[in-house]
């Protein structure tokens, strides 16, 4: 498919990432396959993420199509630059044909990104996850790949201010070993793998982070740091829902 819009976004990330001079360390990029359709799995902490998850795929030299709220494609700024992209909507009342579109871009070779915790983790520790990207792995013969970033919740996260213009902010992407569910096979049991491998990377990029101070909002509770427990944040989340509810009666 023509690639209008995504190179010339890159490379203006490209240069924003240097003027800030940004700390970017990316772990395991070797995992991403040169070619051919691949789920990429990460964690989600930032509204940032399908940027700095979008990096891990480049050194492979690949693309890839996040899965994301419509409402993010609804948007007049934000809509043009995600159609443009390639990026596949997810509408929630229709999670259906986004599922199809997704395994029409796997089977065509694409790369596939998904958050499959669906919302951001208030707690920055790994929510319940949705077996999603297990079932369309498993239905495309294609690898699952998961991701850990850490960093990226400092430049803008649910609940704080939009901090993007901070500098000299690390950021670690740590790529894992593909996982390869097959069709047929328990796709629950490799789901519970897959939040097994994510929290296990995801501790390892916290406690290896070039900053760690404690009692810093950004940092999970169990680390010292003043971020909501797994409880506290979902009952945050809970509010939250029913006052979206709420809203719309």
């Amino acid at each position: 498919m023509a690639e209008i819009v995504y190179p010339p976004v890159i490379g203006a990330l490209r240069t924003m990432f240097r003027v800030l001079d940004m700390k970017i360390d990316i772990v395991g990029a070797e995992h991403v396959p040169t070619t051919g359709g691949a789920v990429i799995v990460s964690n989600h902490i930032s509204y940032l993420d399908f940027i700095f998850a979008g990096l891990a795929a480049r050194p492979s030299g690949r693309l890839v199509r996040f899965m994301a709220k419509k409402e993010v494609f609804d948007n007049k700024i934000s809509g043009p630059l995600m159609r443009g992209m390639h990026h596949i909507p997810v509408d929630r009342a229709e999670g259906a044909g986004a599922y199809v579109a997704a395994l029409r871009a796997l089977k065509a070779g694409e790369v596939v990104g998904v958050f499959a915790e669906a919302t951001i983790s208030r707690s920055f520790t790994i929510k319940e996850i949705k077996n999603g990207a297990v079932r369309m792995a498993a239905a495309t013969n294609s690898p699952m790949i998961p991701v850990a970033l850490w960093g990226t919740q400092r430049l803008w996260t649910k609940g704080r201010k939009r901090a993007i213009a901070q500098r000299h902010i690390p950021i670690t992407i740590m790529v894992g070993e593909p996982m390869y569910p097959k069709r047929g096979e328990d796709m629950d049991a490799h789901t519970v793998e897959l939040r097994r491998r994510m929290s296990e990377m995801v501790d390892k990029a916290q406690r290896g982070y070039a900053e760690i101070p404690e009692g810093v909002w950004w940092q999970p509770a169990h680390l010292g740091g003043s971020a909501p427990t797994p409880e506290e944040a979902e009952a945050l989340d809970a509010a939250e829902r029913e006052a979206r509810e709420a809203k719309r009666d």
